[in-house]
């Protein structure tokens, strides 16, 4: 599943990094641009919980995985086609929409596979491979374009989502294989590590849920931390994307870190990411470059943790037969406390940044003190 991850970020990274200028070009606007970044978002985050559910009852977990997926492979490339944003809008609505329907059961096959190879380690690898997507598929797009500008900036563009296509079915490719050799993922996981209760009476899981709604609430979107550093005028141009590259950096390693202290230690690995993390925001939006610098790291070094100890602990909570819900639930409570912080951080960054600072601080050291309490108490049931 970590190739998976690799492959179907190159496609979806790879359009992401150009989508705002390619719909700029199409004729929408700068508000439509930012509206249909933060919906397209919200929307797939809503549509997990749903699709989660759907996933435990039916229990299809490869179906789902292969329908998401395989609108990548649909969607993307025919943005190629696009010539006004109506169409293309749609279209980037549906790649959120075909991410939500593959997530829970993706999800829910990699902690399967945890069972056996432990669920940090697990997590962390496939987080890993993920981020070493991310990276590649700006790169293959941005070596597209130069390539193909003779023919113009939007038929550049053009010809890479189109050219896009090829990670995508390489994706299924692997997808395939992987069906091949594990068509009942389930049965690898022989027993659940946890007593099969409903979710809504886990008092675990909801303190759990809420350590993470304050923890996502308190972050704030990479953009706003480079549209600082580049408002400060204290990086070139050439520097901030450099910003971004150590954090998906950090991410990467810190996930394989914190992965394999999270099979070691149980719950006590997240709390170590959650209590550097929550210094991210009064380093990032800082004056000075090395505080700026350090910032950034300790925003990756959380990133990392939600990539793959925040999922990894799910597995350890939620017994198997209702755990395509459980993570529907957790990537739901996730991204609407992200959207919804991100807009009040943006806007604290405009009345008073000072406040900024001081409330990041507080929302990560609350979660921190949640997390704390909770590996503790994990700690004493599990002895």
């Amino acid at each position: 599943m970590g190739l998976v991850s690799l492959f179907s970020d190159i496609t979806y990274e790879g359009m992401r990094s150009i989508i705002g200028p390619y719909l700029g070009m199409l004729g929408a606007s700068a508000f439509l641009v930012s509206f249909v970044a933060g919906f397209s978002e919200l929307f797939g985050y809503g549509m997990r919980l749903i699709f989660g559910r759907i996933v435990d009852k039916t229990k299809k977990y490869w179906l789902f995985t292969f329908i998401g997926y395989g609108m990548n492979l649909l969607v993307i490339p025919t943005l190629a086609l696009t010539n006004h944003w109506a169409p293309a809008i749609t279209l980037v609505v549906l790649e959120r929409l075909g991410k939500a329907i593959r997530k829970p059961s993706k999800d829910t096959i990699t902690s399967f596979v945890g069972g056996q190879l432990g669920y940090g380690k697990t997590f962390a690898i496939e987080e890993f491979l993920d981020q070493i997507g991310a990276t590649v598929g700006p790169l293959f797009v941005s070596f597209s374009i130069s390539k193909n500008l003779t023919s113009g900036n939007l038929q550049a563009y053009k010809t890479s989502f189109a050219l896009l296509a090829f990670p995508a079915i390489i994706t299924l490719g692997v997808l395939s294989i992987a069906k091949l050799f594990v068509p009942s993922p389930e049965k690898l996981e022989k027993s659940s590590e946890v007593k099969a209760e409903k979710i809504r009476e886990s008092k675990t899981l909801r303190f759990y849920l809420l350590a993470i709604a304050l923890f996502a609430f308190s972050f704030a979107d990479f953009a706003l931390i480079g549209f600082h550093a580049q408002a400060l005028d204290i990086f070139s141009a050439s520097v901030i994307p450099l910003l971004y590259a150590a954090a998906m950096a950090i991410d990467a390693l810190s996930a394989l870190l914190f992965g394999w202290m999270f099979d070691k230690t149980g719950f006590k690995a997240i709390v170590i990411p959650v209590f550097l993390s929550a210094f991210y925001g009064l380093l990032s939006f800082s004056s000075a470059k090395v505080t700026i610098w350090l910032g950034v790291l300790t925003w990756g070094i959380g990133m990392g943790a939600q990539e793959s100890i925040f999922k990894a602990a799910i597995a350890k909570l939620v017994a198997k037969e209702s755990r395509a819900t459980a993570y529907g639930v957790y990537n739901t409570v996730f991204g609407i406390s992200w959207f919804l912080g991100s807009a009040l951080i943006g806007l604290l960054y405009e009345y008073n940044i000072q406040l900024l600072k001081f409330t990041t601080l507080v929302l990560g050291l609350a979660s921190f003190g949640i997390f704390y309490a909770l590996g503790s108490k994990v700690s004493e049931e599990s002895k």
